[in-house]
């Protein structure tokens, strides 16, 4: 199950990087974005560090509060699953 979960999760942020650089992509372009509840859901399937990162690397989305606060906060939500889930095997 651990295997598995860690192939889901590599996939995930990297559908998460790609998001955060398509979107970005496409606003230099001036074309049709990716709605910010798409790139929100990326991150709560658990793309979350992928999407962060992203933000960072990409330079997008990092003025708005929502983005700023809500990516990190998705993501220490997550490890603290993870560690809950795992900690007692």
């Amino acid at each position: 199950m651990e295997y598995t979960l860690a192939i889901y999760l590599i996939g995930m942020n990297l559908l998460g990087l790609w998001v955060m650089y398509a979107d970005k992509r496409r606003a230099v372009k001036k074309a049709w974005r990716i709605p910010e509840k798409h790139l929100f859901g990326v991150s709560l399937l658990g793309g979350s560090l992928g999407t962060w990162a992203g933000m960072y690397l990409f330079h997008h989305k990092t003025k708005h509060w929502y983005f700023v606060f809500g990516m990190p906060a998705v993501f220490f939500v997550q490890v603290a699953l993870f560690i809950s889930l795992f900690a007692n095997k």
